[in-house]
């Protein structure tokens, strides 16, 4: 008890408002059909000083059934179709990795789109050599018997991250901690900006997952654990992007946040840095009843429907055991009761996933309603086997035609028939304003988690001793899908401004980094970090600071601080929370950075300083033990006594 009131305890100074005791949340889905799923549940708050915690809201939503695009460009989709031969039509279904096809195999086979998945680009890896991969490529599609062009697609799940220099944005996690939709759409349309300079058209992106377990090595492409961060900051982006002439995509339908642990079948822990959990949890098994997977799962999709998305990505994970790759729910939920227009697309190499063998898969997969098979490699053999499929009588005619009509459908509407070959513009591409938007972006992302003796905001004077290996890292402030899929360590390839950059910038007090000059300063600054992950390689049972996808420097750099004796602040470069109950009574500030991106430095340095004021809350619950990790606000009798941190909370200075 006395750990936990000396965690909760902050400054006097600060106001204090709870929000009600027991109060109850619930959620309303009204669809076309007159769908409605209601359920409440009880959350009980316990007397926290001094924090406005962030409520769950309640979800209200009606389906607008807005057509994807206009009459006219329908029919221009509708007389292509009608000119195109079976092969055609299949080539158009598959999606190839860049570095697997050759311009003259698109030609050849009339191959619908293309893409770069994480760490996949040209060399140089400059906006010129991608816009010269770009029209390569095209150029050869235009020459293809159907005349029709790719498109082009790429994950820029937090800025353009593949590519060297762009803006790189917070993931998602700290996007929900702000939960700030105009900021959304600006960050959107900024990237939106930086994938235009580099020629392409199509982001994989916003990830609309509910993560329900921070174990999962995907929990920072989420907003958050409510599925109202969710409707709240998917429109906007998603408008983003698309106001700016980028197809975006709505991932991964449906359920990806809530597997379970264990419940993979298809695991691989040879990867990357050896994590034993690696994908013990990512693409496993969701087995919530219909009514929970509708209540915490659905919103998201809704939203972005009602958005005008152009695109939805299917989930590798599966739904009562039937992998999503195969589900009945993409015709009958996605596209039937919520009307979806669009390319549904599957994941990368997700339909391998499959019963059977591989022509079998690629039927099953087109059968249960996706458009485009993301086949990196095996794309030929999937053009094949949709071919055999329809002539075995295994795959309709109509069945291709809807699918090839809405690829068409978005290529018209991208305007790719008009100018389908780029020309190089990098105005915008890490331009000053965008730099700044990625410093507002972090600062809002911040979440203040303990300020005892109101150590924060520091003097511009002070002198600093800063230790931890996040302290001088613009690659762990980056995190995954930064350059390659699973981020980098190398520095070098990290372009932006480091905490101690940041510090320097905005401080006008000596800043130390080795410890010897510990009695030179005056409070110790501690940058903690996980290593970079992304997917199932960063799944983690354990969650504590030197567990798989933690650094080995984090324990090592916290022993010196408390060794000082000086005050002491931590923060935490990390993709989710992580189980501190241990450590945190040494210390007197600390600070959820999540994953802030190239400007974290100064987002950080500016609230640090003063200049201005935390204003972040939690989105996930942070758990005291890593056994409450799959304890959420939406379960029954979630009660804010039990964590750490309960959903919602974050400290501020109160700044007049």
């Amino acid at each position: 008890m006395l750990k936990k009131l000396s965690i909760l305890i902050t400054s006097i100074t600060f106001l204090v408002i709870l929000y009600a005791c027991k109060s109850k949340t619930s959620t309303t889905i009204t669809t076309s059909n007159e769908m409605t799923t209601t359920r409440e549940t009880t959350t009980t708050t316990k007397e926290t000083p001094n924090v406005v915690l962030r409520e769950c809201k309640s979800v209200t939503q009606t389906l607008k059934n807005t057509p994807i695009a206009s009459q006219e460009i329908i029919a221009k989709a509708e007389a292509k179709l009608a000119q195109l031969s079976l092969a055609e039509k299949a080539g158009q279904m598959v999606q190839a990795e860049r570095n697997q096809i050759t311009p003259e195999e698109v030609k050849q086979y009339n191959v619908g789109s293309i893409l770069s998945g994480g760490g996949s680009y040209p060399s140089g890896n400059t906006p010129q050599s991608w816009v010269n991969m770009y029209n390569t490529f095209q150029t050869a599609a235009l020459q293809s018997s159907s005349g029709i062009p790719i498109i082009y697609g790429v994950d820029a799940v937090h800025g353009h991250g593949n590519v060297q220099g762009a803006t790189i944005f917070p993931h998602n996690i700290g996007l929900g901690a702000a939960n700030n939709s105009d900021l959304m759409y600006e960050i959107a349309k900024a990237t939106s900006e930086e994938i235009k300079a580099t020629g392409l058209d199509w982001n994989f992106a916003p990830a609309v997952s509910v993560v329900q377990d921070i174990r999962w090595g995907r929990t920072y492409e989420s907003f958050g654990e409510c599925p109202d961060l969710q409707v709240s900051l998917v429109e906007q982006y998603i408008k983003g992007l698309q106001d700016n002439g980028i197809a975006a995509t709505a991932k991964h339908f449906i359920g990806d946040g809530g597997t379970e642990w264990n419940a993979n079948n298809y695991r691989n822990s040879d990867w990357a840095f050896k994590n034993p959990y690696a994908f013990m949890m990512d693409q496993g098994n969701v087995t919530i009843s219909m009514e929970q997977l509708r209540k915490i799962h659905l919103p998201g999709y809704i939203e972005a429907i009602n958005a005008g998305v152009d695109t939805i990505m299917v989930s590798y994970s599966s739904y009562q055991g039937k992998k999503m790759h195969s589900h009945e729910l993409i015709e009958t939920l996605l596209k039937g009761e919520l009307g979806f227009q669009g390319i549904v697309i599957s994941d990368y190499d997700g339909i391998q996933q499959l019963p059977g063998s591989y022509h079998e898969q690629v039927i099953t997969a087109v059968n249960a309603g996706i458009d485009m098979l993301m086949e990196p490699s095996r794309w030929k053999d999937a053009i094949n086997a949709i071919i055999d499929g329809f002539n075995n009588g295994k795959i309709s005619e109509e069945r291709i035609n809807d699918a090839v009509k809405r690829i068409l459908i978005v290529k018209y509407k991208l305007g790719l028939f008009d100018e389908p070959i780029k020309t190089l513009n990098t105005d915008n591409f890490n331009s000053e304003a965008h730099k700044e938007l990625a410093r507002t972006a972090a600062r809002e992302s911040l979440v203040l988690l303990k300020n005892e003796g109101s150590i924060l905001p520091l003097k511009k004077s002070t002198n600093i001793l800063l230790l931890g290996p996040g302290a001088d890292n613009v690659a762990l402030q980056n995190g995954g899908w930064t350059i390659e899929w699973q981020g980098t360590m190398d520095k070098t390839k990290a372009k932006g401004t480091s905490i101690l950059q940041g510090i320097k910038q905005i401080g006008t007090g000596n800043v130390y980094t080795d410890i010897k000059d510990s009695a030179k300063a005056d409070v110790v600054v501690v940058v903690i970090a996980e290593r970079p992950y992304a997917e199932g390689i960063g799944d983690n049972r354990l969650l504590s600071l030197n567990s798989p996808t933690s650094l080995s420097e984090n324990i090592t750099a916290l022993n010196q601080a408390k060794n000082t004796g000086l005050p002491m602040v931590v923060i935490l470069l990390s993709g989710r929370p992580m189980i501190v109950t241990s450590e945190i009574n040494y210390w007197d500030s600390f600070i959820a950075a999540w994953l802030p991106g190239s400007e974290g430095g100064r987002g950080i340095a500016d609230v640090l300083f003063g200049d201005y004021d935390f204003t972040g809350k939690l989105p996930v619950t942070w758990p005291e033990y890593s056994s409450q990790a799959g304890q959420t606000i939406n379960k029954e009798n979630y009660n804010i006594k039990d964590y750490l941190f309960p959903y919602g909370y974050g400290l501020s200075y109160n700044l007049e």
